[in-house]
This record gives structure tokens, sequence and C-alpha cells, in this order.
């Protein structure tokens, strides 16, 4: 709301398209398949995501149609093969589908769309090559919330020297929060929590078997990290650990960049 009065104010929208925006903040209802909150982004900067799993292909599509008429873009997660062709039978010639490089994560939005940038940036990690969908469903989200998204995938604490070169760049980069993601023993987030100096977000993933076996072990072992600085999401919980690293490196840009005006004046 305060964006949309901000623009207002400087004569960006007009009052009518303010009116519209301001609506907008309502539940939008999809017949009886869902409920959705337009206005989510708005309110607290974080867009509404379809999860695709437990639906079918042609509810997913229709609900995602309501999302795009009301703002342009919507983010599938879960989403199947399936899944995506319907979507790809609903857009229309002036949309474009992004699918994640593993697939399972789908964006459509209008060409003629802004891309939002916040100058927010963000690090992912992951222990190994099995943990990417999981990390690729959090590039995604925080892309889309406006950070600048640097990865380095399969650096497991198995081989610890991996991991050197790779947290140098995000060093450098002076990234604002780094999401983990880890399964098996989920060891690489309590390694890395005493490296550095930012927050890190723990992502277990159920890939490993056994006793522990489907993201527990995982779960329990960054749950009972002994470094300090490490919060820990769900297993498999990708697309929450983006929205919440994408809050907290949009959250450092905003007083970065009033840090920098201050000092240009």
């Amino acid at each position: 709301m305060r964006e949309v009065l901000g623009k207002l104010t400087r004569g960006e929208i007009s009052l009518d398209e303010a009116e519209k925006a301001l609506k907008m903040l309502a539940i939008e209802e999809v017949g009886d398949l869902a409920r959705l909150d337009i206005g989510r982004e708005i309110r607290h900067g974080i867009p509404e995501v379809v999860i695709a799993e437990g639906k079918t292909p042609e509810d997913v599509a229709e609900i995602a149609s309501k999302v795009l008429a009301q703002k342009g873009r919507v983010i599938i997660s879960r989403a199947t093969r399936q899944h995506v062709e319907a979507l790809k039978s609903v857009m229309a010639k002036d949309e474009f589908l992004h699918e994640s490089r593993t697939g399972g994560t789908v964006v459509v939005k209008r060409k003629d769309l802004a891309a939002r940038t916040t100058w927010g940036r963000v690090g992912i990690i992951t222990a190994g090559t099995s943990d990417i969908p999981i990390a690729e469903e959090a590039e995604v989200m925080a892309s889309e919330m406006g950070c600048e998204v640097t990865t380095t995938y399969d650096v497991g604490a198995a081989g610890v020297h991996r991991l050197f070169l790779p947290l140098k760049e995000m060093i450098t980069k002076d990234v604002d929060v780094i999401v983990v993601v880890a399964g098996r023993e989920g060891a690489l987030p309590t390694l890395l929590a005493g490296m550095v100096d930012v927050p890190l977000i723990g992502v277990p993933t159920s890939f490993g078997y056994g006793l522990g076996g489907r993201g527990v072990g995982a779960l329990m072992a960054m749950l009972q990290s002994c470094s300090l600085g490490l919060a820990v999401v769900n297993i498999d919980g990708g697309i929450p650990a983006g929205a919440v690293a994408a809050l907290i490196a949009n959250r450092a840009a905003k007083f970065r960049a009033s840090s920098e005006g201050k000092c240009c004046k």
C-alpha cells in the first residue's frame, strides 16, 4: 500500500490507477479452486507462489491465468512436465515462461514487465548435486524479489577444500545472506556458520537414506548446530528460504543505499 501511495504522490500513476492497485489488495477468488492473496507482495515484499503439487495441470493453469491477469507474473513451484504444458497452453503471445534448470520451479510473466532490482545480494551453496533442485527454488524466489544471486553447487563438507574458492567469491561480492542447502548428515551449514559474518539459512533436503533418511537427520543436525548465526527452514524448503533470504538482503540493500545517499550529501 505504501508503494502505491508513494507512486501516486510522485505523480507516477493517476488516481484511477492507484485506486485499481489498492483494490487488487483484496483476495482474488478463482472459482472454488483457490483464494489468492494478490496484494501480498505490496504488503510485505513476497510474491504469491502457487504450489502445483496436489493440483491438476488444468487447475494450475486456471489459477495462473488469474494471477497473470492481475499481476503480470506468477511463480509456480513443484511443477511437473504436465503442469508446464498446461501453462503453455493458456499463455498469451505477450507472455513468456522461464523454467529452472532442473525443472519444477516456473515463472510466467508478461514480456513488458520490468524486472525488479533491489541490489540485495544473496548467496546460495549446495552440499551436493542432488540438492540443486531445492537450491533453485530459493534462487528463483530471491531473483524474483529483486536480488542479485550468486550460486555455488556441490561443495559438500566431505571435501572441504572445494569450499574455499566459492566462499571467497561470495565474500568478495559482499553477499548479505547465504542459503546453504544440504542433505544426508547436513553438516555444511554448521561448518559455514563458523566461517562468515553474514546470516545463514540452512535448508535440509530429503536426499539421504537409512536411519535419519528423507531429510530428518539433516534437519536435526542443523537444529542442533553449535555455530551461531544459522537459522533453519523445513525439509526441502527452498521457497521459504529464498523468501527470507531476499527479505534480509533487500533490507540490507535499503540501508546501504540510504547510507550512501547520506555520504553523497
